[in-house]
């Protein structure tokens, strides 16, 4: 990981470092922040005559050597003072709440976008929609390119910015052409490392955010975050780990609920995270729970499924969408937990 003593390099000292590392089989991949722009050796970045000559460059800070299976998620790296924002919330600052139908109707658009109203009115920063859906079942509603429209005249009635799932190449790049904000990784594609990759490839260039949630089989922690790993590699560092209940499930939920997993994440890497209740327990009534149970233990934000009429809702929501006054209670109950685990330092 190599720092310039200015906020970025220029061409050419780019392309110096870059010659420099090639002489040892590594490259340069740039990860673009904010404030700065830190510059990610990939390769095997032991050999002590690159850095040498590296650190002998004049505009050259220092380089870092982490010896992580995630280098640049690792905790430890540069990009742990980078901070991601969306919807006007700056993660680690705030609670942030995403928000939303579970699948979108294209036979009914009126009722998302009441939903959309009603969600901003309850508290939410970020509309979620499902525009395409994952089903275990080949004949279930797999979703309509056609409810994407329906997404972003959401966006524009509301101001909300947009969290959308994705599945495969090509609907990544219809919902990035579109204009969503926040793309989602759910659950069945968490370890699709094709899928992975042109999500990072996609978003390298743009401040499109990320939502990465967990894969479905109880995968290893390193697992996970190297999933993250694989979009992060591409130069666009905003991303967000979701737990959203994996397998086995427990009886009475619909997963096995893994807020839990909240502060060993934060050990081991700085990404915020990002619980999903809603697929964790799979039936409104346990939700608010489990989502004040993700913010006690240390969550950046929730992901909640709602619905301004639940049972007019298609895919999951008419069992586990919350009702828009139960979802606003649910926020006003965890930013009052978020209150209590971040303290105002009075100087």
């Amino acid at each position: 990981m190599i720092l310039p003593k200015a906020n970025r390099l220029t061409a050419e000292q780019l392309a110096e470092i870059s010659r420099i590392v090639e002489d040892f089989g590594c490259r340069i991949q740039p990860i673009v922040g904010a404030v700065r722009t830190i510059y990610a050796i990939v390769g095997d970045e032991r050999e002590e005559l690159m850095i040498d000559r590296l650190e002998g460059l004049g505009y050259i800070d220092r380089v870092d050597k982490i010896q992580s299976p995630h280098k640049l998620m690792d905790r430890r790296s540069d990009l742990a003072t980078h901070r991601i924002t969306v919807g006007g919330i700056t993660l680690g600052t705030e609670l942030l709440i995403i928000a939303g139908q579970c699948t979108i109707d294209p036979k009914n658009p009126q009722l998302f976008y009441e939903t959309a109203q009603a969600v901003k009115e309850a508290g939410a920063q970020v509309l979620r929609g499902g525009v395409w859906k994952p089903r275990t079942n080949p004949y279930a509603f797999q979703g309509d390119v056609k409810s994407l429209d329906i997404l972003l005249e959401a966006h524009r009635r509301t101001g909300l910015p947009v969290d959308a799932e994705v599945m495969d190449e090509q609907q990544l790049k219809l919902a990035l052409d579109a204009g969503v904000h926040m793309l989602q990784i759910g659950a069945r594609n968490a370890l699709n490392y094709s899928l992975l990759r042109a999500a990072g490839r996609a978003v390298a260039e743009r401040d499109t955010v990320v939502l990465l949630k967990r894969s479905l089989h109880m995968g290893p922690l390193n697992e996970f975050i190297s999933a993250a790993e694989y979009i992060v590699s591409f130069g666009n560092p905003n991303i967000l780990l979701c737990p959203r209940g994996t397998s086995p499930t427990l009886d009475g939920y619909r997963n096995h609920p893994d807020e839990s997993i909240t502060p060993l994440l934060k050990e081991k890497t700085w990404a915020p995270v990002v619980v999903d209740p809603s697929h964790s327990v799979g039936k409104a009534t346990y939700v608010p729970a489990c989502a004040l149970a993700a913010v006690a233990y240390g969550a950046d934000g929730l992901c909640i499924e709602a619905h301004v009429s639940p049972s007019q809702g298609i895919g999951d929501d008419p069992k586990q969408a919350l009702t828009p006054a139960a979802l606003a209670l649910t926020i006003r109950q965890a930013k009052q937990i978020w209150t209590l685990r971040h303290p105002v330092k009075v100087p």
